[in-house]
C-alpha cells in the first residue's frame, strides 16, 4: 500500500506518516513534506524518483505525470487499468494527503500583491485531489489534518470503510470549490488600474450546512441552516445551545436580529425581537433591570418572542424571564443558578454565544461585510449597514436645543430604529423603548402604530425622543409624534421640504438632530 504526503500545513503530518509507516504503508512524498519526514527519521520516497523526473519550475511541476495520476485514477476493479499499470511500471497510490498552498490566508494579509497571489495558486495538489476523489471506491484522500486520527484508528483496524471513503472524496470535492471560489472572487476584483473592486464579476458563495431544519418560513417549504467558511466571532452561528427543542428558521432568523441589535450597545442590554422586529430594547444597571424595562415596552409582543442579552444572565434575571413564554433566549453565558431555572422550562432554547472581540472590521465586530438578498434568478449584494452615528454627528437644526439626556435618548433610539422594518418610527426615554412602529406603506401609520402600543403599555410618551429611520417629507410625520408626547426628534433629513419639517419643528418648540445617515430595512 502507497501513501502520497504532499501538504503545504505540516500539522499533525508527522504523527501521521509515523503511524503509516508502522502499519507498513510505504511513504511517497514532494519537496519541503519529504525533507521533514526525513528528518524525523522516517523511511520516505521522493515522487521524482518514482516519476524519474525532478521537480522544476520552482516547484509549480513535480507530480503533474502519469506515474502519480495512473495510481490514484486506476480503477482496481478494470483488468484493463491494472494491465495499463503494469504496462507502464506505475505503482498505486491508495492514500493522498494534500493540503493546498494557503491562498485564502495569502490574499487576506495588508499589502498582498497580484504576484503574491498568483504564486499561492496551487495547481498540482487540486489535481491530485480531484483524481483521487474521483476514484474515491479505491483511494482515500485527506485534505485537513482534522482527518488523520479517524482515518489512521480505521486503518489500524483494518481498512477504510466505504463510508469514510465517500465521506473523505465530499469533503475533498468542497475543499476545490472552496479554493478556487476564493481565487476566482479575489481575481475577479482585480481592475485595469490594478485596484480592486468592492464587487467581484463573479460572486462565489461558499457556505457550510450546520443542520436540516423541519420546515421552512411555513410548514410547506423545507428548509436547511448554513454557515460562512470563515464564521465572524460572536456571530450567530457560533453559537451552543444548552437546552429546549431543536431551533426553526423562522428561531433562527429572529434570532439573528435580536443578537445583532443587542450587541450593538455597551451598557447592559435586552433585546426581545417579534417577528424580525424588536419590540422591546432597553439598557440597564443588570440584565435584570434591562430585561424589565425592554418587557414593558411591549407585553402582549414580548409573548413567544425571542431575547437576547449583551451580558450572562443572573438567577434574578433568569427568574423573570421564566415567567413568560420565551422561544429563544440568549446571552454571552448563563450562571449555574439561571441553568436550573430554565430546567423547568425543558422547551426554552438557551443559547450561548461570546460576544465579538471588537475591532475596526466588520469581521471582528461579529457582523457581516456584506448583505444579500435573493431575488428571481439574481442576487442584489450590498455591503452592510454597519454604521454607527456619534454625537458629534448630530446636526441641531432648531432652534430648541437638545439637552444632554436627551441626546442620549435621541442616540438610543436611533440605534433602535436601525433593526426595525421600515417605515420605522421610534418613541424612547431613558433608554427604554416607549413605542415601537414598524414596518408599514406610511411613516404615518407607524408613529400611529407606535402610540397605540405605548397607550396599551399603560406607557407615558411625553417627553420622549423619536427616531424616524428616512427623512420626514412632509410636516405631517412630526406633527403625529410630538402630538404623541415627543420632544425631540432625531431623522436623517435630505428632504426637499426640510425647511417647513423644521419650521414646523421650530412652531412645535421641539428639538430635532438631523444625522445625515438613512436606515431603512426590508
Amino acid at each position: 500500500m502507497n501513501a502520497l504526503l504532499s501538504v503545504s500545513d505540516k500539522t499533525g503530518i508527522v504523527d501521521f506518516a509515523r503511524g503509516l509507516h508502522a502499519l507498513g504503508i510505504r511513504l511517497l512524498s514532494t519537496g519541503g513534506t519529504a525533507a521533514l519526514l526525513a528528518k524525523e527519521g522516517l523511511p520516505v520516497t521522493e515522487v521524482a524518483e518514482v516519476t524519474g523526473f525532478p521537480e522544476m519550475l520552482d516547484g509549480r511541476v513535480k507530480t503533474l505525470h502519469p506515474k502519480v495520476h495512473g495510481g490514484l485514477l486506476a480503477r482496481r476493479d478494470l483488468p484493463e487499468h491494472m494491465a495499463a499499470l503494469a504496462e507502464h511500471g506505475i505503482e498505486t497510490i491508495d492514500l493522498l494527503v494534500v493540503n493546498l498552498y494557503p491562498f485564502e490566508a495569502t490574499v487576506a494579509r495588508p499589502g498582498c500583491t497580484l504576484e503574491d497571489a498568483i504564486e499561492n495558486i496551487d495547481i498540482g495538489g487540486p489535481a491530485m485531489v480531484r483524481s483521487a476523489a474521483k476514484n474515491w471506491k479505491d483511494v482515500g484522500v485527506l485534505t485537513d489534518a482534522s482527518q488523520y486520527a479517524e482515518v489512521l484508528a480505521e486503518l489500524q483496524a483494518g481498512e477504510l470503510s466505504k463510508k469514510t471513503r465517500f465521506a473523505l472524496s465530499v469533503a475533498a470535492f468542497n475543499r476545490i470549490s472552496q479554493y478556487d471560489g476564493a481565487i476566482s472572487d479575489y481575481l475577479s476584483q482585480i481592475q485595469e488600474d490594478g485596484s480592486h473592486a468592492l464587487f467581484p464579476g463573479q460572486s462565489n458563495g461558499r457556505f457550510i450546512k450546520l443542520q436540516d431544519l423541519r420546515y421552512g418560513e411555513n410548514p410547506h417549504q423545507q428548509a436547511a441552516f448554513y454557515r460562512d467558511l470563515y464564521p465572524a466571532p460572536g456571530s450567530l452561528v457560533t453559537a451552543k445551545q444548552l437546552q429546549g427543542k431543536e431551533l426553526s428558521y423562522n428561531n433562527i432568523a429572529d434570532a439573528d436580529a435580536a443578537w445583532e441589535c443587542v450587541k450593538s450597545f455597551e451598557l447592559p442590554a435586552c433585546v426581545i425581537v417579534k417577528h424580525a422586529n424588536p419590540c422591546g430594547v432597553a439598557v440597564g444597571r443588570d440584565a435584570l433591570e434591562a430585561y424589565s424595562k425592554a418587557f414593558q415596552t411591549d407585553p402582549t409582543s414580548a409573548f413567544g418572542g425571542i431575547i437576547a442579552f449583551n451580558q450572562p444572565v443572573d438567577a434574578a434575571a433568569a427568574q423573570a424571564v421564566s415567567r413568560q413564554f420565551v422561544e429563544v433566549l440568549m446571552a454571552p453565558g448563563f450562571s449555574a443558578e439561571a441553568l436550573e431555572i430554565f430546567k423547568a422550562k425543558a422547551n426554552v432554547r438557551l443559547l450561548e454565544i461570546a460576544l465579538p472581540p471588537g475591532g475596526d472590521t466588520a469581521w471582528a465586530q461579529g457582523r457581516n461585510a456584506m448583505d444579500v438578498k435573493r431575488i428571481g434568478s439574481g442576487l442584489l449584494l450590498q455591503t452592510a449597514d454597519n454604521r454607527e452615528l456619534t454625537l458629534a454627528e448630530l446636526k441641531v437644526v432648531t432652534k430648541v436645543q437638545p439637552t444632554p439626556q436627551q441626546l442620549q435618548d435621541l442616540l438610543f433610539a436611533w440605534k433602535v430604529a436601525k433593526y426595525v422594518k421600515s417605515n420605522a418610527i421610534v418613541f424612547c426615554k431613558d433608554g427604554m423603548t416607549m413605542g415601537v412602529g414598524a414596518g408599514q406603506m406610511s411613516r404615518l401609520d407607524s408613529a400611529r402604530i407606535a402610540s397605540i402600543k405605548a397607550e396599551h403599555a399603560k406607557l407615558s410618551l411625553a417627553g420622549t425622543a423619536v427616531a424616524s429611520d428616512a427623512f420626514f417629507p412632509f410636516r405631517d410625520g412630526l406633527d403625529v409624534v410630538v402630538d404623541a408626547g415627543a420632544s425631540c426628534v432625531i431623522q436623517p433629513g435630505g428632504s426637499m421640504r426640510d425647511p417647513e419639517v423644521i419650521a414646523a419643528a421650530d412652531e412645535r418648540g421641539v428639538a430635532m438632530v438631523f444625522s445625515g445617515v438613512r436606515h431603512f430595512r426590508h
